[in-house]
């Protein structure tokens, strides 16, 4: 059986080349490396069952460049709705960050969800929008609607229980 400090000493420099090549900032690369051993410490069962552990490691960093992308895009995104904000109306930078962290919490928790019942949800929280007004929207029965809302908050309520920060 391997130690995280073993497999660390045999394999962070590979990684972190490996990421330098994919990503292409060197900097980027050491926070991803380091958060990838971070995850690897959560994780001390697993590594008992690692065969491949280069494979394992560069599953996990891309998994963590994928959220680190998402993550991003909203940060602009955000941004970008707050540009078009009166200054008297934007929050402060504390208070953008504790969105940009509730929203990339959102956007976890709604990822995997089937498109139909994350529609139905979005329609349902964000737009204000009754179970009639839905069905007819999506031209789906009532019972759909229902149905697809019960998945969308099942997949929720599990997915804060899984996620690291519920």
């Amino acid at each position: 059986m391997q130690t995280v400090s073993t497999l660390y000493l045999e394999h962070h420099p590979w990684l972190l080349g490996w990421l330098r090549r994919k990503l292409g900032c060197p900097h980027n690369a050491a926070d991803l490396s380091h958060d990838t051993f971070v995850r690897v410490l959560g994780q001390p069962q697993a590594l008992a069952q690692v065969r491949e552990p280069r494979a394992w490691l560069t599953t996990i960093a891309r998994g963590l460049a994928v959220d680190q992308a998402r993550r991003q895009t909203l940060e602009r995104a955000y941004l970008e709705a707050l540009a078009g904000l009166p200054e008297s109306h934007t929050p402060s930078t504390e208070d953008q960050a504790m969105l940009i962290n509730c929203l990339a919490r959102i956007d976890a928790m709604l990822d995997g969800l089937h498109p139909k019942a994350r529609t139905v949800l979005l329609l349902s929280r964000l737009d204000g929008l009754g179970y009639v007004a839905i069905a007819q929207q999506m031209g789906v029965s009532l019972s759909t609607v229902e149905k697809h809302m019960a998945t969308a908050l099942r997949h929720c309520m599990a997915m804060r229980a899984e996620l690291p920060w519920a």
